[in-house]
């Protein structure tokens, strides 16, 4: 299959630059990279052979085994170096590929706009995760960077709060990998995407859930230290611990990566961590997600809104379900 492959890439007339570069890499001192991969599985299938009967009696006189291993050995010494290059440029040309054929399966999507900045910036219009059907998606705006480095959204259970921001997070991967973004318009600088979300705890490791939380928060502070902007995704923030330490912590570790020159979302149900804004002043900002009574059931319109939440509906959920509360 490789060598099919292989064969396929030296025979295409690539017009972009970068296909071309990916090509040339597979012409190394004229040797054709197809024949060579055909060759080594000649030589496998040769190896195989032995369990043939008439093979295992000639054996012994004509020594298959030894010449075999002979025979790779030379494949390996002239050929082996080149193997990694050969799967590099035959890997990128088929995640572009992928790439392409995913901007080809969604016309409706946009391509991103990079700004040229050091400083992290993130600007959506109309933003929705990828993976939802467009007839259900509800598009909403965001913008970060400048002033306003954190958005703190609050918001009752099933409002919209986590897939927020897993759209911003697997849109601002896509953009990076040279995707479409499900966006009307997307602007960002290059950012180095962090994210505790699911975090999740390990009887075998001896890891509880508070515990593999802070030790994400801690990878994700020292991804500060890189040469990107952090653009940080934090759910449900220290929701292992109690509201007094839960408000203390989250409100020194998100003013250390403000202070870093990072950007980001902040979910939570404890509306004291929305008091956050008001000792970060300008960089910070609240937003929330509502939900509403119709015909005696819940219902969400899914619409980012600027201020804290004023209502919950946790009881709700679980009268619901039948629970006596």
């Amino acid at each position: 299959m490789l060598a099919v492959v292989l064969k396929r890439l030296e025979e295409e007339e690539f017009s972009t630059p970068k296909l071309a570069e990916l090509r040339s890499a597979l012409a190394v001192e004229g040797v054709v990279p197809s024949r060579a991969i055909a060759r080594l599985w000649r030589l496998i299938d040769y190896l195989e052979s032995r369990r043939n009967q008439f093979v295992a009696v000639l054996n012994p006189f004509v020594f298959w085994d030894l010449q075999l291993a002979f025979a790779v050995e030379g494949w390996r010494k002239r050929f082996g170096a080149s193997v990694r290059a050969w799967l590099a440029a035959a890997g990128e040309i088929e995640a572009l590929c992928a790439l392409a054929g995913y901007a080809y399966e969604h016309p409706i999507d946009v391509f991103p706009e990079f700004v040229n900045s050091s400083q992290a910036f993130f600007q959506a219009e109309g933003l929705a995760h990828p993976l939802l059907p467009e007839e259900r998606a509800v598009r909403n705006d965001l913008t970060l960077g400048g002033t306003l480095r954190l958005i703190i959204i609050s918001g009752p259970n099933m409002a919209g709060k986590s897939t927020l921001v897993r759209a911003v997070g697997i849109n601002a991967v896509l953009a990076q990998c040279g995707a479409p973004v499900r966006a009307r318009r997307l602007r960002l600088s290059p950012l180095a995407v962090a994210a505790s979300i699911c975090v999740l705890d390990s009887l075998q490791g001896g890891v509880s859930h508070f515990y593999a939380e802070i030790t994400r928060l801690k990878m994700i502070t020292e991804l500060t230290n890189g040469p990107l902007p952090v653009l940080f995704l934090l759910d449900e923030l220290l929701n292992g611990t109690n509201s007094h330490d839960r408000r203390i912590g989250a409100e020194g570790l998100v003013r250390s990566l403000v202070q870093r020159g990072a950007i980001g979302l902040v979910t939570t149900h404890d509306l004291a961590l929305a008091q956050m804004v008001d000792q970060l002043g300008p960089q910070a900002a609240n937003f929330h997600f509502e939900d509403h009574l119709e015909d005696g059931q819940l219902r969400f319109d899914y619409k980012l809104t600027p201020g804290v939440v004023q209502t919950s509906n946790a009881l709700k959920l679980m009268r619901s379900i039948g629970l006596e509360v």
